[in-house]
């Protein structure tokens, strides 16, 4: 509801002064991977949080973990005990008369132990991302680097959308991070009815920008409000632009890279994408360039509500959208004073005679087309 302008909505995004990021690791199930994460942390004196979420076998992988560090003191808790048995737990375990907490899920919130800094989540394809979020929030309440493990069957068989939840939690790491990982939620698991009880939805079927962008149409309907839809002009020319996989390897990168492009605003926004592609992947190839002298055109289109662009053969076809803020009597001016380079094919359709070459010959006479209708 915030995301679509219902609710108001603020984010904190500054972290404690001297707070470190959790180190996030994948493993397998492995004895090993266990005895080093709990050795290390009782090396330096700290604490460790175990979570199995299985009442009926916590007491074997207690058992486990004991024989795994025999002089490791393990306690275990989880929300089956009696409520002063409970209490009696965790008290030993704050006090720091144990070293190894083996719990249930029951610690995903409302603990702050500073001294505990290594938490390992068995079975971590099971659990929800918020909930994985939470339980790593457990640790690292300190200046200390804290270390989260989240197991995985030792088979390594793990379903899409569990693979998924942990590769967000491994990637966004960093502090205040909170926000973008329940957007990334939301994208994967859908959202649900603003009104009703279901608590899921559809939304991979759209993809979260639409879907945000339908939400917020229907709520300025519902207000009242006028509704101006998002032009995206179309440019057709002679010329292909793109990433090469060569150059931006990974396909995720791609697609945020052409996401922002497709979103820049201006030709500052243009020439920061630039450069950050310089920075991360080197000199762009000339296909990269193209793809940037065309985002281009399409920024300074939007600007003045051409919904078309189409060039060829020393001819640009330009197409306004009936919203544009090209007034008839501008363009009827710029056709009297064009000598017959500039002539109305139809309404709402301007034909122009352009240099004719190479690419970037063709790219600064429509930039200079453009420009000059919006001088005008």
């Amino acid at each position: 509801m915030s995301l679509s302008g219902v609710r108001d909505m603020s984010v904190i995004e500054t972290p404690p002064l001297d707070r470190l990021p959790v180190d996030t690791v994948l493993r397998r199930f492995s004895k090993a991977v266990i005895k080093e994460a709990v050795e290390r942390e009782l090396r330096r004196g700290g604490q460790v949080f175990f979570v199995h979420n299985r009442v009926q076998s916590l007491t074997s992988m207690a058992r486990l973990v004991q024989e795994l560090v025999p002089d490791a003191r393990i306690v275990m808790a989880h929300g089956q005990m009696r409520e002063r048995e409970l209490e009696a737990t965790m008290v030993k375990f704050v006090s720091g008369q144990a070293d190894v907490l083996v719990s249930t899920a029951i610690i995903e919130s409302g603990l702050d132990i500073p001294a505990s800094n290594t938490i390992i989540v068995n079975r971590a394809d099971r659990f929800g991302l918020a909930q994985l979020y939470q339980l790593r929030g457990r640790v690292g309440r300190e200046r200390q680097q804290a270390y989260c493990y989240l197991l995985v069957p030792a088979d390594g068989r793990v379903d899409e959308q569990a693979q998924r939840r942990l590769r967000v939690l491994q990637e966004l790491t960093e502090l205040g991070s909170g926000f973008k990982l329940a957007l990334r939620d939301l994208e994967i698991r859908g959202a649900g009815n603003l009104l009703g009880a279901q608590q899921h939805g559809h939304i991979a079927a759209v993809g979260f920008d639409l879907y945000s962008k339908l939400l917020a149409e229907a709520v300025a309907e519902l207000k009242g409000e006028p509704t101006t839809p998002t032009l995206e002009p179309v440019v057709s020319v002679n010329t292909e632009g793109f990433l090469p996989e060569d150059y931006v390897p990974e396909v995720n990168q791609r697609l945020a890279f052409y996401k922002r492009l497709a979103g820049a605003t201006g030709d500052d926004a243009v020439a920061d994408l630039r450069a950050e592609l310089v920075d991360r992947f080197g000199s762009p190839p000339p296909e990269v360039e193209q793809l940037l002298d065309i985002v281009r055109l399409r920024v300074a289109a939007r600007d003045l509500g051409v919904e078309r662009i189409e060039a060829g053969d020393g001819r640009a076809l330009l197409t306004f959208a009936p919203s544009t803020r090209v007034e008839p009597a501008t363009l009827v001016r710029l056709v009297q004073k064009s000598r017959g380079r500039l002539t109305m094919k139809r309404e709402f359709t301007l034909n122009a005679t352009i240099a004719r070459g190479e690419w970037p010959t063709v790219r600064d006479a429509l930039l200079a087309l453009l420009a000059e209708i919006g001088r005008a």
